[in-house]
């Protein structure tokens, strides 16, 4: 560990200053991730700014949204009951995205920007990762790719986004508020992440010193279902293999909208427009969702390694969405 400077923020403006004018600053909320990354000497900030005491904890229910305080920790969003009734694969991605211990600390803030587990990327040991050292290469590429991405890769990076809560969150279209030196700005969680291109190392929209402050969610209509399936090597305290976010409103046994997004196989937390299209307007049965399974990985590009990735990832869409209309059709 590096030695560091240590500020206690007072308020978000004052917090928001500091790191933009200091690009060796970093914000510290539950820390998870971010003393982790200190400890494996893959981030270095010369300076935290404790941003923990600032109000930008609490779920508050509107009419139309559910807004999230960044400061929210895991769990406490979890036991909400409006969440519960309304969010169910939200609820699901969250119980299933951490340890008792880590979700009583973890943000919802910070969990949205958790930083890939490639263990290329976590090892300076290893020179090669574009991502910590851009212009190295990818070790991952001629490595073991097992728990690397097959939608959104590029030749400079297959890093795997690791967060569960996002995958539903992008399947809802939610809004992150950020704040910055200029003033607030509102994201939509689906244009809020960068797939690697030629910058890996670029994960999000967010500008030095910027903060997120909230999440909004917003209210899917009454009836709909949703559900959280995620695949692992484990059944707690590990990583998805592959894992999918659905969300069905059905009237008349037809599928009137869906929503889908996919974990454990994107760059980024992936919305899958293609499937999306196939199922509306169709009936609900398992030769629909095959389709909207193939046409959700019709772009992967999987390495040796990861190959096996394209066929789980449709059986574990499939899954999901016989899961969550089972009564409707």
């Amino acid at each position: 560990m590096r030695p560091f400077e240590y500020l206690r923020a007072d308020d978000a403006t004052q917090a928001v200053t500091v790191v933009t004018i200091d690009p060796r600053a970093a914000f510290l909320a539950g820390g998870t991730t971010q003393v982790d990354l200190m400890k494996d000497g893959v981030a270095a900030p010369t300076r935290l700014v404790d941003i923990t005491r600032l109000p930008l904890g609490g779920v508050s229910h509107e009419r139309d949204a559910v807004r999230v305080g960044a400061l929210t920790t895991m769990e406490e969003l979890a036991a909400d009951p409006v969440v519960a009734e309304r969010f169910a694969f939200v609820r699901e991605a969250l119980l299933a995205g951490a340890s008792p211990q880590l979700r009583n600390m973890a943000t919802i803030g910070g969990n949205l920007l958790q930083r890939t587990r490639c263990r290329y990327f976590r090892d300076p040991g290893v020179a090669a990762c574009d991502k910590r050292d851009p212009g190295s290469g990818c070790a991952a590429i001629e490595g073991v790719q097992r728990m690397h991405a097959i939608l959104g890769t590029s030749g400079r990076c297959i890093a795997l986004h690791a967060s569960d809560v996002a995958v539903p969150l992008t399947a809802l279209d939610a809004t992150v508020h950020v704040q910055g030196v200029a003033g607030p700005r509102l994201v939509r969680l689906t244009e809020f992440y960068l797939p690697p291109g030629d910058t890996p190392h670029l994960e999000n929209v967010l500008r030095q010193g910027e903060l997120i402050t909230a999440v909004e969610m917003p209210l899917p209509p009454p009836g709909t279902r949703s559900h959280y399936l995620k695949v692992r090597d484990r059944a707690s305290y590990e990583f998805a293999l592959t894992s999918a976010a659905v969300a069905v409103e059905t009237d008349g046994g037809v599928i009137v909208r869906a929503r889908v997004a996919l974990g454990g196989v994107g760059t980024i937390p992936w919305r899958a427009w293609d499937a999306e299209d196939v199922l509306a307007g169709a009936r609900p049965g398992r030769a629909v969702f095959e389709r909207a399974a193939e046409a959700a990985l019709a772009g992967a590009r999987p390495l040796p390694g990861t190959a096996f990735k394209v066929e789980l990832a449709e059986r574990t869409l499939v899954r999901a969405l016989e899961t969550v209309t089972e009564d409707a059709s």
